[in-house]
C-alpha cells in the first residue's frame, strides 16, 4: 500500500501520473481488504497490536481509495476538492497511528511501532503538503518508502528463517520467539482487542466535523462521505468481532455509533442532488440519547471509563436534536471535538491494556468491590456468561442491540416529512441501518446461538424495515398506492402470525413483541391501500417502540447481572416433552468430583448419561447393567453399520485376559492409548473378562469390537468408579456430533438420565477408528479418520 502511494506521489507533478487515480483507488481497496483479513486471522489466535494496526490502516486506505475513485470519475473535479476530502482522514490517522506506535514501543514490538510511526509521519507530511506546496510530494513519498523498507526487512527476515530452517533469524522476525513471549505474558484476560480500532474509527468520523469547525476544511461536502461510511462499515464489522470477543456492551456501543456515521454521511450526501440541508427528526434523537444513556449506565458496571465515554455521545445526540441544521451546526461539531479527544484517550487505554503487563485501571475493580456488599446486584461473570441456548457458539448474545434497533426504527417512523420530498427528512439511515442491517446481524448471531425462532423473527423484521423504509422514505413510493405492495405486506403478516403463535411457547415478552409488530404491519398495509386513519401509524410505532424498549432493558440487565432483574415472563402455553418446564434430567458440573460420583451411581443403578470426552460428547451405560445397555441401544435406534463401542480406563482391566491377545496387538494398544483412537479388534473370550454378561450382544459385531481408552481424566475417573462402559455418540443416528452439554438433552430428551456438563468440546471431530483385525499379518485399515490423522497412527 505504501509503495503504491509512493509511486503515485513521485509521479504526481507529471501531467499523466504513472498510476491513474481510478486504478490506484481500486488497488488500495484490495490492499485494505487483505489487511482486514490479516488482522482478523491474527486476532483468532491471540490479542495483539497487529489487529489494531491492520484494521486502522485498512480503514485509512479504504477511505483514501474511494476518494481517489471519486476524483478519477470526476465527482471531485478540482484539486482543492480532493485535498479537502482527504484532509480529515489524514488528520485523524496521524495521531491514531502515533498512539499505536507509542504502545508498540512500550510493549516490545519495535517493528510494528516503526511501521505505525512511518505511516503516521507520511500522513502528517501529506496533510501539511496540502497547505504548503513547498514541501513537495517527493518528501511524502520518501516517508512511504520508509514503510516499504521496514516491511521489506521483515519479509527478508522471514525468508531467511524459512530457507535456513530457523538457523538465521533477523532481530524482530522470529515469530516462534514472539509466540513464546506472548504465551509467557499471558492473554489479555477479558480485554476486547477490537475495542481500540473501534474507538479510533470514532476519531475518524468526529474529525470530519472537527475540521470544519476549526477551519481546516472550508465546508462539509460529498468528498467527506467516504470517511464517514468507511468508519460506519468498519464499525459494523468490529461490532461482529466484539461479539466474537464475548463483549456484548461494547459491541452494542459500536452498533450505535455506526448508525450515527451512516446518518452523517447521508446528510452530507443529500446536498449533492438538492441544494439544501436535510432535517433530523427531533423525537428520534431524544430516544437515541436515552438508549445511549442506559447503555452507558450498564457499561459503567463493566468499565466506568467506557461508561463515561459513552456519555459524550449522549451529549452529541442532544446537540443534534437541539440544532435544526443537525450535523452542519456548530453545536454538534463542538461536541465532535470532545468525541475526538475522548476517543483518543480511551483508545490509548485499551491499546495499552491489550499488551501491557501492568494494566491502566478502568475502575472495574472499584465497581466489583462496591457491588460485593450488595445483595440485590451481582455482576454476571464466568464461563457460563454467554452460554448459548443450544450448543457451543462463538458469539455472545446480540439481543440487546437488536431490541435497541427495534426501538430506533419504530420511533424513526414517527417523523412526518414532506410527501413531495421524502428524502429531505433523515429517516432512511435510522430505518435501513438500524432496523434493517443491524437487526439482520442480530438475527444471524441468534441463529448461530441456536435461537431459531428469535433469529427467524429478527431476520423477517429486518427485511420488512429495509423494504418499507426504502419504499416509503426513499422516494420510490410517491403519492401513488399499489395493490402489489399490499399483497407483499399481507405475506409478511402471514409469516408474522406464525411467529406470534410460536412465541406463545417462548415467553410473554416475545409474544407482545411479535404481536405489536403486527400493529406496525397493519399500519403499512393501511397506508398501502390509502386507508390509514390519522394518528394510527404513530400510535402503533409508539406501542411497538415501548415494548421493544422493555425487552432492551431486560436483555441488558440479563447480560450484566445474575438473576432475572426484569422478567420476560414464562411461556403462555406449555408443551409436554422436551423443553416443557423443568426437566428431571440432572445437569451436573464436570469440574466437581461429587458430580462424577453421582453420575457413577446413576450408571450403576441402570441409567444412561451424557458425558464429555477428549473429543465430542457421548452417551454411556455401564457394562454390568444389560438393561441400561439395551436402553442406550434403543434410544439411538442404533444402525447395524454403527455398533456401540467399549471403553476402559486402563489396560490393567484387560490384564487377566492378556494371554488372549497377540503380542503385536497388545504392544500396539499400549502405544496408542490413551488417545482419541478406537481400535477395532477381533471378538473373543476376552470380552467375558469385563463382566458384560447379556449386554455383550449390543456391543460391536459378531466378529469384532471397537475399544478405546479416552485421553480425558474425567472420563477415565468415571470408568474407574463404574467399570468398563458401553459408548455411543450422544445424538440420533445420522445427525451431527454433539459438541456441548446443552445439546445432549436437546437431542436425546428423556432418553438420557443425567448429563455431566463440561462446556464446549475440546474438539469438534470424533475419534479415529482403526481396523486391527488383521494387524498380525501386517495390515491395518481405517473405518473413520477423525482427529488423529493416518500418518500419526
Amino acid at each position: 500500500g505504501s509503495l503504491l502511494l509512493a509511486v503515485h506521489l513521485y509521479s504526481s507533478p507529471r501531467a499523466t501520473p504513472l498510476i491513474p487515480s481510478m486504478a490506484l483507488g481500486v488497488l488500495l481497496l484490495l490492499v485494505s481488504a487483505l489487511l482486514v483479513y490479516a488482522g482478523i486471522r491474527r486476532s483468532l489466535r491471540n490479542a495483539s497490536l497487529l489487529v489494531s494496526l491492520c484494521l486502522t490502516l485498512s480503514a485509512l486506505w479504504s477511505g483514501y481509495g474511494v476518494i481517489l475513485i471519486l476524483a478519477g470519475q470526476g465527482v471531485l473535479p478540482g484539486p482543492a476538492d480532493a485535498r479537502d476530502a482527504l484532509l480529515p482522514g489524514l488528520v485523524t490517522f496521524t495521531p491514531a497511528l502515533l498512539l499505536l506506535a507509542v504502545v508498540g514501543f512500550l510493549s516490545g514490538e519495535p517493528l510494528l511501532a516503526l511501521v505505525a510511526t512511518t505511516v503516521s509521519l507520511a500522513s502528517a507530511h501529506e496533510a501539511a503538503l496540502h497547505f504548503s506546496s513547498s514541501l513537495g510530494p517527493s518528501a511524502v513519498a520518501c516517508s512511504h518508502l520508509s514503510v516499504c523498507l521496514v516491511g521489506g526487512y521483515f519479509v527478508l527476515g522471514r525468508i531467511l528463517y524459512l530457507l535456513t530452517k530457523g538457523k538465521v533469524a533477523l532481530p524482530g522476525t522470529d515469530l516462534a520467539e514472539k509466540k513464546a513471549q506472548e504465551q509467557g505474558r499471558g492473554s489479555a484476560g477479558s480485554t476486547n482487542p477490537f475495542a481500540a480500532p473501534g474507538l479510533l474509527l470514532n476519531m475518524l468520523s468526529a474529525s470530519v466535523f472537527c475540521c470544519r469547525l476549526l477551519g481546516v476544511t472550508p465546508r462539509l461536502f460529498l468528498g467527506h462521505v467516504p470517511w464517514l461510511w468507511a468508519a460506519g462499515t468498519y464499525q459494523i464489522g468490529i461490532c461482529v468481532l466484539s461479539y466474537r470477543a464475548m463483549d456484548v456492551l461494547m459491541a452494542t456501543a459500536f452498533g450505535f455509533t455506526s448508525i450515527l456515521k451512516f446518518a452523517g454521511g447521508y446528510c452530507l450526501l443529500y446536498p449533492a442532488w438538492l441544494p439544501e440541508e436535510p432535517s433530523l427528526p427531533t423525537p428520534f434523537l431524544v430516544v437515541f440519547s436515552i438508549l445511549f444513556a442506559v447503555l452507558a449506565l450498564f457499561l459503567s458496571f463493566q468499565s466506568p471509563v467506557d461508561g463515561l465515554y459513552l456519555l459524550v455521545f449522549v451529549t452529541y445526540c442532544i446537540a443534534l436534536a437541539c440544532s435544526p441544521r443537525g450535523f452542519f451546526a456548530g453545536g454538534p461539531q463542538g461536541v465532535a471535538v470532545a468525541i475526538f479527544v475522548a476517543s483518543a484517550l480511551v483508545a490509548l487505554i485499551h491499546l495499552y491494556n491489550v499488551r501491557g503487563r501492568a494494566k491502566i485501571p478502568t475502575g472495574k475493580g472499584a465497581v466489583k468491590a462496591l457491588l460485593a456488599h450488595s445483595s440485590l446486584l451481582k455482576l454476571r461473570e464466568g464461563t457460563d456468561l454467554h452460554a448459548p441456548y443450544l450448543g457451543y457458539s462463538k458469539y455472545a448474545n446480540a439481543e440487546v442491540l437488536t431490541y435497541a434497533c427495534s426501538v430506533l426504527a419504530s420511533f424513526a417512523l414517527t417523523a412526518t416529512g414532506d410527501p413531495q420530498a421524502p428524502l429531505a427528512t433523515v429517516v432512511i439511515p435510522w430505518v435501513v441501518v438500524a432496523g434493517g442491517i443491524l437487526k439482520f446481524l442480530g438475527g444471524s448471531v441468534a441463529f448461530a446461538r441456536g435461537k431459531t425462532l428469535e433469529s427467524s423473527a429478527f431476520i423477517l423484521y429486518s427485511v420488512m424495515w429495509i423494504i418499507w423504509g426504502l419504499t416509503r422514505y426513499g422516494g420510490f413510493y410517491g403519492t401513488a398506492r399499489s395493490f402489489h405492495a399490499a399483497v407483499g405486506i399481507i405475506s409478511f403478516m402471514l409469516f408474522n402470525s406464525f411467529i406470534v403463535f410460536c412465541s406463545l411457547f417462548l415467553n410473554m415478552a416475545w409474544f407482545f413483541y411479535s404481536l405489536t409488530f403486527t400493529l406496525i404491519s397493519v399500519s403499512f398495509l393501511l397506508d398501502a391501500i390509502h386507508a390509514l386513519p390519522t394518528g394510527y401509524d404513530i400510535a402503533a410505532t409508539l406501542i411497538f417502540g415501548l415494548v421493544s424498549f422493555y425487552c432492551f432493558l431486560a436483555a441488558l440487565a440479563s447480560s450484566t447481572f445474575e438473576g432475572c432483574c426484569l422478567p420476560m415472563g414464562g411461556p403462555m402455553v406449555q408443551l409436554s416433552g422436551v423443553g416443557a418446564g423443568t426437566t428431571k434430567c440432572l445437569h451436573l458440573p464436570a469440574r466437581k468430583a461429587s458430580s462424577v460420583k453421582r453420575i457413577a451411581d446413576i450408571l450403576r443403578n441402570g441409567g444412561t448419561c451424557g458425558i464429555p470426552t477428549d473429543t465430542v460428547y457421548v452417551l454411556v451405560a455401564a457394562c454390568s447393567r444389560p438393561d441400561a445397555v439395551e436402553k442406550a441401544h434403543r434410544s439411538k435406534h442404533q444402525a447395524q453399520d454403527r455398533p456401540m463401542s467399549l471403553w476402559i480406563s486402563s489396560l490393567k482391566q484387560l490384564e487377566p485376559a492378556k494371554h488372549l491377545f497377540t503380542p503385536l496387538l497388545w504392544d500396539f494398544m499400549e502405544a496408542a492409548w490413551p488417545s482419541p483412537i478406537s481400535l477395532v479388534i477381533p471378538r473373543g473370550e476376552w470380552v467375558d473378562f469385563l463382566g458384560m454378561k447379556d449386554s455383550a450382544k449390543y456391543v460391536g459385531t459378531r466378529q469384532s469390537v471397537a475399544i478405546r481408552i479416552p485421553d480425558c481424566s474425567v472420563t477415565t475417573h468415571l470408568i474407574d468408579l463404574v467399570g468398563p462402559i458401553v459408548v455411543t455418540s450422544a445424538n440420533p443416528t445420522g445427525e451431527a456430533d454433539t459438541t456441548h452439554h446443552n445439546q445432549v438433552y436437546a437431542k436425546l430428551g428423556d432418553k438420557v438420565d443425567a448429563v455431566l456438563c463440561g462446556g464446549p468440546s475440546p474438539e469438534n471431530i470424533a475419534s479415529t477408528v482403526v481396523d486391527c483385525t488383521k494387524i498380525d499379518s501386517g495390515n491395518i485399515g481405517f473405518f473413520r479418520v477423525g482427529i488423529i490423522p493416518k500418518s500419526q497412527v
